[in-house]
């Protein structure tokens, strides 16, 4: 497991999944350092960790995760500017914000780590995708894919993409609990319990999830699988196209990509 001093700045809900998954890992709490002036009470209790300042917290990590909210990284980076320099590595999941932003409010110390997780960290199940500066080395990609993958899986992307993994991943989760509630208001409407209808539709999505992960086919393989000639998912499958359900899921994923390009632009 990682040695090196590992410092969060901002321990909200992805920050904690991280603290959580690094704890699990088997990090020691000593080479664990956080800075959050909002959640200090819960992170001190939840997790025995004493909460620094952002400066203490920065100064003591060899590895610092940029935690915070996109409106507050600015004067956040401003604060510890002062004690960054090249033997940083600084993982930044900081939704919209580019590496050359970062790398301006640092002047230009620093190596960095962009990421875009998704909320499915909270239960080790994200997908978050990295991109790097110049600086960031080979070892240093070797910590980023330790620490991400202590709460789901990790892949590598350049950062012209990361917009599109915002629009995909990043904000994918909510379209499926969409999905999971309609399932089940349906499984309502036709005299399940609505308990039973919502374990019906999640593990559903979980397991059709899980064939497309582990048996490496196609989709539409795995559709065809399920549809028996003139059977029920057929026709079920009929009213989904009828409404057009693959069409707005494509221009929800490029609706929500377009978005992050402008909020990264702004």
């Amino acid at each position: 497991m990682l040695e090196a001093g590992i410092g969060l700045l901002g321990a909200g809900n992805m920050g904690s999944a991280l603290i959580e998954g690094l704890i699990k890992k088997g990090l020691n709490k000593k080479h664990l350092f956080v800075s959050d002036k909002f959640h200090k009470s819960e992170v001190e209790k939840r997790f025995g960790i004493r909460v620094l300042d952002n400066v203490d917290c920065a100064k003591r990590a060899d590895v610092i995760l940029i935690c915070v909210k996109p409106q507050d990284i600015s004067a956040l980076l401003e604060e510890v500017e002062p004690v960054i320099d090249d033997g940083k590595l600084l993982i930044s999941i900081v939704a919209g914000v580019k590496i050359s932003t970062i790398e301006e409010k640092l002047k230009g110390r620093g190596r960095i780590v962009r990421v875009m997780p998704n909320i499915a960290a909270l239960v080790g199940e994200a997908i978050s995708c990295f991109c790097i500066n110049g600086k960031v080395r080979e070892k240093d990609e070797e910590i980023v894919c330790e620490i991400l993958s202590s709460v789901g899986k990790v892949e590598k992307v350049e950062e012209r993409l990361l917009d599109a993994v915002t629009g995909l991943s990043g904000s994918g989760p909510a379209y499926i609990f969409e999905v999971i509630e309609a399932m089940s208001d349906g499984g309502v409407k036709m005299g399940l319990k609505r308990e039973m209808a919502t374990l019906l539709a999640a593990q559903t999505v979980k397991g059709a999830a899980e064939m497309v992960m582990k048996l490496k086919k196609h989709p539409a393989q795995l559709k065809d699988m399920v549809t028996s000639p003139a059977g029920t998912t057929i026709y079920g499958l009929s009213v989904l196209e009828e409404r057009g359900i693959r069409d707005a899921f494509i221009k929800a994923v490029e609706k929500a990509t377009k978005r992050s390009e402008e909020l990264s632009k702004a």
